[in-house]
């Protein structure tokens, strides 16, 4: 207790519209710490500051003719080898500061994405700024409040960390509202937005979903949208939440409804016609990002064109309502083994045949061009032969990546079972369709290449008003999230039997190894609600 009193700014009192310790709970745990937060949050302006930088010197300051010896350069200097007088140094290419400065200032579209790029980067830097203040806050009190020291934070688990802040709530009456804080009370404050997120993707009220000429449904949504959806519902000016913890009165009254939707959609189009005059500055942002991040790792690398990983569409519709980024990204990393051998477990006969053709032809010629360099160097020299050895490796690997492993016995319904016991989703219509292509089509939605990009706006449906239950203590929370059955789930269903089985097989499931041959016993699939004629944690056995 004594220790604790010279920690006093942590005890909320009632006009305070805080409650709470400041920030995420798990923020320091799993991020490693105040310095490598810090460091990340550094890292990030200099990363910014460089990419402008040195693309401004790359398009202003070099002298490209010279570079690709398009134009002679004679160094004639006495005693000097006649062979040395036209060979090419870096720093002929580099023109000099002054007529460098010049040529900057002399286009006018340059300077103008500068001031553009400057503006960006000081907000950047006022939030870095105040975003270090706040970790710093979560440091104090992870030090003085809960009586982890900073180096010792790493060997904490989550639950180790919400043990100690329940027994301080306890002890120190943190929350006014509430004598204890139970842990769903943490997570309800620390997942409120998510939760959201989680069950408006679950009940299909963002626009996601594309149909397209040839390419049927598409699902479009990337980082940029989703924050566009956040920065309207949550936290932007406008915005269905008056603060971190409540929505605005108004929008829980149903009478105001028809009026509150012409006003969010008001608030979208501001926000579409605000994105579509950004849209030039974030698209060579991009670009440039793209390329200076991912160069190196194609030319090492020219298989990860073809890698997958989980898209930001599948983390939101297979997360778990009150499930954290960290367990989420164990669940979905315990997957995605399984999921690659599902996807790659589907190949075409005719592009089989078309990439053994090609990598024959591209590696005979690759072959005899590697024999010439090791004979002789010289034929380094020649014009566009690293080039041609370079494309014919990256030929090579990108059509490996279509032929099949001759050893592969193709079982796709014991993949997809694999799957399913991370992922603790199954539509109905998969269930003994593993093998057709609509729902390896579904599956990609989930789990696409890394090179797709994706993604519009607009919808006025209002599920935060629809959905919202107000608990003591915690604030406005999405009523899924409190895995209410009586309220959302099946009448029809039969809530002993489920519960029997999520409280006893689950536990036995998630220390059982999930492999293939383990899959082959049946398991037990679990998720949150998809939709409001099903309980909030589905139960269904699929057996071999």
């Amino acid at each position: 207790m004594a220790h604790f009193e010279a920690y006093q700014e942590y005890e909320r009192i009632e006009d305070f519209e805080e409650d709470s310790p400041p920030g995420e709970e798990d923020l320091l745990v799993h991020k490693n710490g105040f310095s490598c937060m810090m460091l990340s949050e550094f890292f990030e302006l200099i990363q910014f500051l460089f990419v402008v930088t040195f693309t401004t010197f790359l398009f202003n300051c070099v002298e490209y003719d010279i570079l690709f010896a398009n134009r002679a350069v004679n160094h004639t200097r006495p005693g000097q080898n006649p062979l040395d007088r036209n060979k090419v140094t870096l720093p002929d290419a580099i023109l000099p500061s002054q007529q460098c400065t010049d040529k900057i200032q002399e286009n006018s579209w340059i300077i103008f994405l500068l001031i553009m790029a400057t503006i960006f980067w000081i907000y950047r830097l006022i939030k870095v700024f105040c975003n270090i203040l706040s970790y710093w806050e979560i440091r104090q009190f992870y030090i003085k409040a809960l009586k982890i020291r900073m180096d010792e934070l790493c060997n904490f688990t989550w639950q180790e960390v919400q043990d100690r802040l329940i027994s301080l709530q306890r002890e120190q009456q943190m929350c006014i509202h509430k004598k204890e804080l139970t842990e769903l009370d943490i997570y309800h404050r620390i997942l409120r937005f998510k939760n959201y997120m989680v069950a408006m993707v679950n009940k299909s009220l963002l626009p996601v979903h594309l149909q397209l000429p040839l390419l049927g449904d598409i699902v479009f949504l990337t980082q940029g949208l989703k924050y566009n959806f956040e920065l309207i519902l949550f936290w932007g000016p406008g915005s269905l939440f008056q603060n971190k913890w409540n929505l605005h009165p108004k929008y829980k009254r149903a009478g105001n409804r028809l009026e509150l939707a012409q006003q969010l959609s008001r608030v979208i189009l501001l926000m579409g016609v605000a994105n579509l005059l950004l849209c030039p500055f974030i698209l060579v942002w991009q670009v440039l990002y793209a390329f200076f991040s991912y160069t190196e790792v194609i030319r090492r690398e020219p298989g990860s064109l073809g890698a997958r990983r989980w898209s930001l569409y599948g983390r939101l519709y297979l997360r778990h309502f009150n499930e954290l980024n960290h367990e989420l990204h164990g669940r979905l990393g315990r997957g995605y083994k399984p999921t690659s051998k599902y996807m790659n477990s589907f190949t075409s006969p005719l592009m089989t045949v078309l990439a053994k053709n090609v990598a024959f032809f591209s590696g005979s010629v690759l072959a005899v061009l590697i024999a010439l360099t090791v004979y002789d160097e010289d034929v380094l020299t020649v014009q566009h032969i690293l080039t041609a050895i370079t494309v014919l490796g990256v030929v090579i690997t990108i059509t490996r990546s279509f032929i099949p492993d001759e050893h592969m016995v193709w079982c796709p319904e014991q993949l997809l079972q694999c799957v399913l016991a991370h992922i603790h989703y199954m539509p109905d219509h998969w269930r003994g369709y593993a093998n057709k292509g609509e729902t390896r089509d579904e599956v990609a939605q989930l789990f696409q290449y890394k090179a797709v990009g994706t993604k519009s706006l607009g919808h006025h449906r209002l599920l935060p008003r629809n959905f919202t239950v107000e608990v003591v203590g915690v604030g406005d929370i999405c009523s899924f999230a409190q895995m209410d059955i009586r309220r959302h789930g099946n009448p029809m269903a039969r809530p002993h039997f489920v519960f029997f089985f999520f409280f006893f097989s689950v536990p036995w499931l998630m220390n059982t190894e999930l492999s293939c041959g383990g899959c082959q016993r049946g398991f037990l699939m679990v998720k949150c609600m998809r939709d409001s004629s099903v309980l909030p944690f589905s139960a269904c056995w699929v057996n071999r």
